[in-house]
């Protein structure tokens, strides 16, 4: 069988497209991890019985080892989901995100173009490079419209920075060199084994464990959420049947204002693992998960507003999503609730502390940036 590569396959998007790949084709799959924090050393380990499976703890920057990756597994279809994620981390952090976002990528399109000339009929004409971008590279909207494939770049932060920088080197490599790529920019994804730094898993873990539910600002910024699993049926139909050199927005039409994703996840809550039977909460004079609210100073430069206009993946490819808001979000839950372990703090270096906090050498103070992810 054929193989199919796929970078970062050990995280939040990555895990579930391998799961999904396994499910819904007969591929082979080498899945390369660098393992940092976001990725949790539980998922390749679910893997080792499986034999379609090849995992390699590799950096997608390490020229040299991906070329070596290339010429022993030959893959058709090159997924690249590797990258730096966490915008405050970006605002701590940006050279870690340029390493793996930028020059990464870079090592990827270049093995990727020395590869497909060695494939032989029909793999040379098949080969795919789907490179998974973000709508965040589009910046922020007003409070009308959406971005469409067509939209300026303006990124707004380190992060965002990287994944458009990225987003060109695929374009450059598709015009320059022929190199049959496609790039796609998804809305927020939501739904199991997301690593806590973000708002949905951050939420629901914090109402359980009884700690603050941090919201930036009035929490009116918008986002428009796109199911993990909706979003990996969108891959592999770009990279099955989408048109070398195209963007494809991925999105779902969920618009919601963070304060009311919250309010949804502790209304699930209060459903399905009330507070009377928490015992974290015994004592604490509280009734409802939505009384641990906290708002908190907004992120400087905070997007006010992402919204996802995804006519032409429906229009070309026929893909729509499965799932809708208010079912994948009780989902999620659900799966949250039943794993807790997943992301313990011992097992992931990780206490959902806070993040992004920059030192003032002016007042000798430090100086919240930011709380929590979306």
């Amino acid at each position: 069988m054929p193989t199919v590569l796929v970078t970062g396959g050990a995280g939040f998007i990555g895990a579930n497209l391998v799961n999904y790949l396994l499910a819904h084709t007969a591929d082979d799959i080498l899945v390369v991890d660098k393992m940092t924090y976001a990725a949790n050393p539980r998922t390749p380990e679910a893997w080792l019985a499986e034999p379609r499976v090849t995992f390699a703890r590799e950096d997608i920057a390490d020229r040299q080892t991906i070329e070596q990756l290339f010429r022993r597994h030959r893959p058709v279809r090159v997924f690249n989901l590797a990258a730096e994620t966490h915008v405050d981390r970006s605002i701590e952090n940006p050279d870690d995100f340029i390493r793996t976002n930028v020059a990464g990528t870079l090592v990827m399109l270049d093995a990727s173009r020395r590869h497909v000339r060695t494939l032989e009929h029909p793999w040379s004409e098949q080969f795919r490079f789907l490179h998974v971008s973000t709508d965040e590279v589009y910046g922020s909207l007003g409070a009308t419209g959406k971005f469409s494939e067509t939209s300026h770049y303006a990124p707004n932060s380190p992060y965002a920075a990287s994944k458009a920088a990225a987003d060109h080197l695929v374009r450059s490599y598709v015009h320059t060199y022929g190199l049959p790529a496609i790039v796609t920019n998804c809305s927020n994804n939501y739904g199991p084994y997301q690593h806590p730094e973000k708002l949905i898993p951050l939420t629901i873990l914090n109402a359980l464990d009884g700690r603050t539910l941090p919201i930036y600002g009035d929490g009116t910024n918008v986002r428009d959420w796109l199911h993990v699993e909706d979003h990996c049926a969108a891959l592999l139909a770009v990279i099955e049947r989408g048109r070398p050199g195209e963007h494809y927005n991925v999105g779902a039409d969920n618009e919601q204002p963070n304060l009311a994703i919250v309010d949804t996840i502790c209304d699930v809550l209060d459903r399905l693992h009330p507070v009377a039977a928490n015992e974290r909460l015994h004592g604490r004079r509280i009734s409802r998960y939505g009384q641990l609210k906290a708002f908190v100073p907004d992120r400087p430069g905070h997007d006010r507003r992402y919204a996802i206009d995804a006519s032409k993946l429906r229009r070309e490819l026929g893909w729509t999503a499965a799932h809708s808001f208010s079912e994948g979000l009780a989902e999620t839950v659900e799966w949250y609730l039943a794993s807790r372990g997943w992301y313990a703090a011992e097992a992931i270096g990780y206490d959902r502390e806070r993040l992004g906090v920059l030192h003032d050498a002016h007042t000798g103070t430090d100086e919240p940036r930011s709380t929590v992810g979306i």
